[in-house]
């Protein structure tokens, strides 16, 4: 996204509301705080007395997803209510009670199936959904073969599966296949059609995590932990308010290109890339695509506003949507919120996305760069912490207002500014999705260089800070005046947005703007929430032995200064300059990937309890022979397409074949010595010289015969007919 948020928010208040913390439920942006700094029409607008559910066509929002007042009505039935979840104690002492009031509400909604929904490791790009599930009816014969419903506390809190098929890292064998399930409440029950989905965790017979979430919550656990015990030296006691939690909103890019001539494209229906392709005389140079009208003379819209309105029925608030700048590339952007809610959701988004999509005539298309020369698809994370009373970590005057101490955010941002110096290479890891090697750096994402952005004024204050200052940060406002009468000066915030930058700071939130859009963004959050942990940790441990936060928060900043930027991170010459200065630099995915070994890492995630030595040289291996096998299917598909469509198109036309055919060949070699070869580290690094060197050389072979073959001889579709959708 460029800037939906800023053209929703900028009549109104700075963009740092855009993540920031509010009460849970309430209308968005509603906030004692700044109400008064609204326009009245936008007051009167947000403080509507009437029900939303009255309005024709919104009856049914929410309605589908097992939280506040739809699940009250069920559980009160039952003496219990969502307070309940709040103890995870309930699972032993009240489940019977929830499952009662589940199978109420699910019956009512037509629902006579459940199944624990989980997130296996190592899905991005390939599995729809990036789930898995096994589905079972709700009832049984009792007997007398009578019908009874069969749905208990036990059947809802957890299960076992077959594990033997999920990508595992070593972590079980085949004679070791158990797969655990249990429910994790931190993320509501919803429901779809006639099932009922309830969110989980996967871990091995001994507890070994399988999934992307169960490290994300040890991480979350571990944040809220050590920030607690920060935050009471700074003069809060947050874990007497229920401790301390990480949000996100996630913004998701993608294509639409018309189904029929998806179907003519094997590269798109196995790869979700084109691995060949010329471009048209016009593509987005004149950025005419972004932001323009959603039109009705095509199916976009109407597929967007079905997406929009079965998100919404699921309590998801998929609130923005836009053109992006790619021609056939489009934007979806939901509220922000917890990030266990928020991943979940945006796996269902994405799900939805391309089952709707597939309703209305075209095709979704999630991976990063499916087509050559224009800009490729993103998810940025905009990430923010706060306290469970939902007071911003990241914002001065709130955090200074509980703590009672005005050092406490410049302290909380020194510890997050070591975090990223010191383990940029993990969040580079993060980012390591094998669709994201075209996209980075590449003037569309930030370049693999992981620093942060946080603006002159921010940057001045904390300078001063570390240089021995005290004062409290007052965030600076610049007025706007747009030079006409009839329209009154507006209040901007004093920086600018810095699209360039990898993390920048938003005011309450950074944006980690490299994520890629096909990504389970778990691993994200996960390297966030605990480099942070880490931080606070040592921190508060510094504290408990006698020295001041104030003292520690600025030798952190003097030692990690130079992973502050606030330049133009596109610039070659910058990037030489921060290379130079230490700043982390992995261009490698495979590289990025296999840092989650390396020895401060692993130590790391095993101080933190997130994740054992053992599961993160599993995880290491499940990320290698993802992005390997992500190259082989690619490679054996352009090997096909060559064949059975490029060769006879171009003898057709009566051009030589002779290069393609070796071309075949060298791709066939390729796969060959990837095949021959054991260790997963070396295998992938032969699979990215494949990719971006081989495959990229043999691309321009075969784009060169599509420029001179007749239409009428081409039997691929081309960018052409796959991007101009809405065009009229």
């Amino acid at each position: 996204m460029k800037f939906s948020k800023a053209a929703l928010l900028i009549v109104s208040l700075s963009s740092a509301h855009a993540f920031a913390p509010t009460n849970t439920r309430t209308p968005f942006l509603v906030n004692s705080n700044s109400v008064s700094q609204r326009p009245t029409t936008f007051l009167n607008a947000a403080t509507l007395s009437r029900d939303p559910l009255t309005v024709a066509g919104l009856e049914d929002y929410g309605k589908n997803v097992f939280t506040g007042k739809v699940a009250n009505e069920y559980l009160t039935k039952y003496g219990v209510s969502t307070d309940t979840f709040k103890d995870p104690n309930w699972v032993n002492e009240k489940s019977d009670e929830v499952a009662a009031a589940i199978l109420e509400w699910a019956t009512d909604n037509g629902a006579t199936t459940f199944c624990h929904w989980f997130q296996p490791a190592g899905s991005s790009g390939f599995r729809h959904g990036q789930t898995g599930q096994v589905y079972n009816k709700m009832l049984k014969f009792d007997q007398n073969g009578e019908l009874k419903f069969d749905f208990d506390g036990d059947l809802l809190v957890k299960g076992e599966t077959d594990g033997s098929s999920f990508p595992n890292g070593g972590l079980r064998d085949t004679h070791t296949a158990g797969g655990y399930v249990a429910i994790d409440s931190t993320s509501p029950v919803f429901l779809r059609d006639d099932v009922i989905y309830i969110p989980s965790v996967f871990v091995s017979y001994f507890g070994k995590a399988l999934d992307e979430k169960t490290p994300l919550l040890r991480a979350n656990d571990a944040m809220s932990e050590h920030g607690s015990r920060l935050l009471k030296h700074l003069g809060y006691d947050a874990a007497a308010d229920g401790g301390l939690k990480a949000n996100v909103g996630l913004e998701q890019e993608i294509f639409f290109v018309p189904r029929d001539q998806y179907l003519r494209r094997p590269d798109l229906q196995f790869a979700g890339r084109t691995v060949m392709g010329k471009l048209p005389p016009r593509d987005q140079e004149m950025c005419d695509h972004y932001m323009g009208p959603l039109s009705t003379h095509t199916p976009a819209l109407a597929a967007m506003k079905e997406i929009q309105d079965e998100c919404f029925k699921l309590g998801i608030p998929l609130k923005t949507r836009h053109r992006e700048v790619a021609p056939g590339q489009f934007e979806f952007a939901p509220l922000y919120g917890k990030n266990t809610v928020q991943i979940d959701q945006n796996l269902v988004i994405m799900q939805i996305i391309e089952e709707v999509s597939a309703k209305h005539g075209l095709t979704a298309l999630l991976q990063e760069k499916p087509f050559a020369g224009i800009n490729g698809s993103g998810k940025h994370n905009n990430w923010s912490l706060a306290t469970a009373t939902d007071v911003p970590l990241f914002l001065a005057a709130p955090i200074n207002k509980v703590t009672g101490n005005d050092l406490a955010f410049p302290v909380i941002m020194a510890a997050v500014v070591a975090a990223l110096d010191e383990h940029g290479d993990l969040m580079r890891m993060s980012i390591a999705a094998p669709g994201n090697d075209f996209r980075l750096g590449a003037m569309e994402a930030p370049p693999a260089i992981i620093s942060t952005y946080l603006g002159e004024d921010l940057t001045s204050y904390l300078e001063a800070f570390k240089d021995g200052e005290s004062s409290a940060y007052v965030p600076g406002k610049k007025n706007l005046d747009v030079g006409v009468k009839s329209i009154c000066g507006i209040k901007v915030p004093a920086e600018d947005r810095n699209r360039t930058s990898p993390f920048p700071y938003g005011g309450a939130r950074f944006e980690f703007r490299a994520v890629g859009s096909s990504q389970n963004v778990s691993m994200v959050n996960t390297v966030l929430n605990t480099i942070c942990a880490q931080k606070f940790k040592e921190f508060a441990d510094r504290i408990d032995a006698g020295e001041k936060a104030e003292d520690i928060a600025r030798e952190a900043l003097n030692k990690h200064w130079k992973v502050i930027f606030n330049g133009n991170s596109y610039d070659l010459d910058n990037q030489k300059m921060l290379t130079e200065r230490g700043v982390w630099r992995i261009d490698s995915g495979v590289e990025a990937n296999h840092r989650l070994v390396a020895e401060k890492n692993l130590d790391l995630f095993e101080t933190m309890g997130v994740m054992s030595r053992e599961e993160c040289t599993a995880r290491d291996m499940v990320h290698l022979e993802h992005y390997t096998g992500t190259v082989v299917v690619e490679a054996g598909t352009f090997i096909d397409m060559i064949n059975q469509h490029v060769i006879p198109s171009a003898k057709a036309a009566g051009e030589s074949t002779e290069e393609l055919e070796s071309s075949v060949g060298k791709l066939e070699s390729a796969l060959k010595e990837i095949h021959d070869t054991e260790d997963h580290f070396e295998q992938a690094e032969l699979a990215r010289v494949l990719r971006l060197e081989t495959m990229v050389d043999i691309r321009e072979v075969c784009d060169a015969v599509e420029e001179t073959v007749p239409a009428d001889l081409w039997t691929l579709a081309t960018y052409k007919e796959l991007l101009f959708l809405d065009s009229h």
